[in-house]
């Protein structure tokens, strides 16, 4: 007898069904994940009907925005964070104000609301989405360029602006007499909770994941970067401020952490597909009826919004020295309204500043808005005059370094020291906690990562690398990673460290750009300080030596075609002859006999 499967397996299968099929349509038709993932959300639930929890739904998926925000900071130390202040602090709060006051005034002169409420919805829409905006800039790669980076100040400091846009609803709404003091008791609260994950992060979070590290356990090392990701959110919602600030904060305090790139490897599948849910949420909670009960006003609405968001960012961001470029750029990437606008319309509705109905028809314009996004950001393009895309210096620590070093062994060692002297920077990852301390007693910057893992080479940057350098110890576990890099990026340069003669052939046929034997070099010093010491001139000895690895060279050519015993030619040898090492065997009593008959023979002859 078979049993009905329950409501929640069958709504898996719908949600994950839906993201199969309109994801790559979407990302097909060049609007990106993101519009496909909405748009799936739409048809399962509001046209459908094959889901109707929807709120319920998105309550979970906001998970998927925490955990994009931890992996945000594991990628800005707080000296980096520090020096984007200016726009943070600066163009996010004057595009906040601005477009908050502006959005009031169209709001009160359209007769929806009165000033009170046209406080809330101006200042709602002003905020935007950060999983949407954040997930454009990662599926175009243009987090770290200068746009992305403003972009992302912008969406950090209306992040932040939550908690006095609550404590603007309390005050606004009648019967708070004590708003004030509440207003004042929930800042130092929310201080004390920012302090507490700063020293949590300083001297607590590191020593934990040594300790974990150690016991070689990865699923472990997954379970403690949930608890550290959600407790952080837990905390922070607690002391009034967003969920998804708390996991941005324990993301920074993290960055620069020896196990920031096994943390967003082991995040960044959560992150992928609560995201997905999310924006499958925000389709799903989708009034229609309201709509098309107010179908004229949100015609005029969601466009007049997005003009409005728009026109202000693009003059804030050239005004403050972007260029025509990047100023499009942000303006058509963050008109939209974000999810923090459904917090507030929620919470107003609750304090009687507006009705079911304006919530419900306000939170409808920012899904629109949302769905407009991805569509507006590829139109765009239309508008760019050509200027280059202007990236950031990589002035930190971790992914985008120039050189990948997987492997931090003796040889690794010193070529980091070469490198580190140029004032190159470089990204090493070792999958050895122990190495790890020692070499970070003595001042190096390696992270802890298991090369054998796609998602941790990504997350260290493999993409972004010039060049990838592989000085693993282990013939197989050096091929595993080389023959991984190259099926993810086939056209990489790697420098790989080669075990002996046979896997230096073995990695030449693999097409690496430079291989080196680990014991060359020193064997022909070691060659050439031996002659020196029998008499020889330096520069004697220096060109026997060239000749050698001339030799050695020419001969790995002929061997990749030939086969392992060609070119002996090559080489310097002597011919010897020895005599079979065969050991005596013992002599026996018929032997005696017979030699000494040899050997009175011999003597009478």
């Amino acid at each position: 007898m078979t049993t009905a499967p329950d409501a929640l397996f069958t709504e898996t299968l719908l949600l994950l069904g839906g993201a199969v099929v309109a994801a790559p349509i979407s990302r097909k038709l060049g609007l990106g994940t993101v519009l496909g993932y909405l748009a799936a959300g739409v048809v399962i639930g509001p046209i459908l009907h094959l889901l109707t929890e929807g709120g319920e739904i998105l309550a979970v998926a906001e998970l998927g925005v925490v955990f994009l925000l931890f992996i945000i900071g594991l990628e800005l130390n707080p000296s980096r964070l520090w020096r984007m202040r200016a726009d943070i602090f600066g163009l996010g709060t004057a595009q906040v104000l601005l477009t908050g006051l502006a959005l009031t005034g169209a709001a009160v002169f359209s007769g929806l609301v009165d000033w009170r409420g046209g406080l809330v919805a101006g200042f709602g829409l002003a905020l935007s989405s950060t999983a949407f905006a954040l997930q454009l800039l990662n599926d175009a790669g243009d987090m770290n360029t200068r746009y992305g980076q403003r972009s992302f100040s912008i969406l950090l400091l209306q992040d932040l602006a939550i908690v006095p846009l609550l404590a603007m609803v309390s005050i606004l709404s009648s019967g708070h007499e004590t708003a004030n003091g509440s207003v004042l008791v929930d800042s130092i609260v929310a201080v004390l909770a920012v302090v507490a994950m700063v020293m949590a992060g300083r001297y607590l979070l590191t020593p934990l994941f040594q300790v974990i590290a150690r016991t070689g356990a990865r699923e472990v090392m997954i379970a403690a970067a949930l608890l550290v990701v959600l407790g952080s959110a837990v905390l922070m919602q607690l002391a009034g401020l967003s969920m998804a600030m708390g996991a941005f904060l324990s993301g920074v305090m993290l960055a620069e952490s020896s196990y920031r790139h096994e943390l967003e490897a082991d995040i960044e599948p959560f992150r992928g597909v609560l995201l997905a849910l999310f924006f499958m949420a925000v389709g799903l909670s989708l009034d229609l009826n309201v709509i098309l009960d107010n179908f004229v006003l949100v015609l005029v609405a969601v466009p007049a919004v997005v003009a409005i968001k728009a026109a202000i960012l693009y003059t804030l961001c050239r005004s403050s020295g972007s260029p025509h470029d990047d100023a499009v750029r942000i303006a058509f990437l963050l008109p939209q309204g974000g999810e923090f606008g459904f917090v507030l319309f929620t919470t107003a509705t609750a304090q009687q500043l507006l009705s079911n109905g304006t919530a419900s028809l306000l939170i409808s314009i920012v899904t629109l808005t949302m769905a407009l996004t991805p569509i507006g950001a590829a139109l765009s393009r239309r508008l760019l005059t050509g200027d280059s895309r202007e990236e950031l210096d990589e002035d930190f620590e971790g992914a985008g370094s120039d050189v990948l070093i997987v492997g931090f062994s003796r040889f690794a060692q010193i070529a980091a020291q070469i490198l580190l002297a140029s004032g190159r920077d470089v990204t090493i990852i070792d999958d050895s906690a122990d190495r790890i301390r020692q070499a970070a007693s003595f001042g190096f910057r390696i992270y802890y990562g298991d090369g054998n893992r796609l998602d941790v080479l990504r997350a260290a940057g493999l993409k972004r690398a010039k060049i990838v350098a592989v000085c693993t110890q282990k013939k197989e576990t050096t091929d595993r990673i080389v023959d991984l890099i190259l099926a993810e990026c086939p056209d990489v340069r790697l420098f790989v460290r080669s075990y002996d003669r046979i896997h230096s052939l073995s990695l030449r046929a693999r097409n690496v750009e430079y291989e080196l034997r680990e014991t060359l070099e020193s064997g022909l010093l070691f060659g050439r300080k031996t002659l020196e010491a029998l008499g020889m001139s330096e520069e004697d000895a220096l060109a026997i030596g060239e000749d050698i690895r001339r030799r050695d060279e020419e001969r790995l050519r002929i061997q990749l075609t030939d086969g392992l015993h060609a070119g002996r030619h090559m080489l310097h040898n002597r011919p010897v002859r020895p005599e079979p090492l065969v050991k005596p065997k013992r002599a026996t009593p018929d032997d005696i006999e017979a030699a000494v008959r040899a050997h009175t023979g011999t003597e009478n002859s």
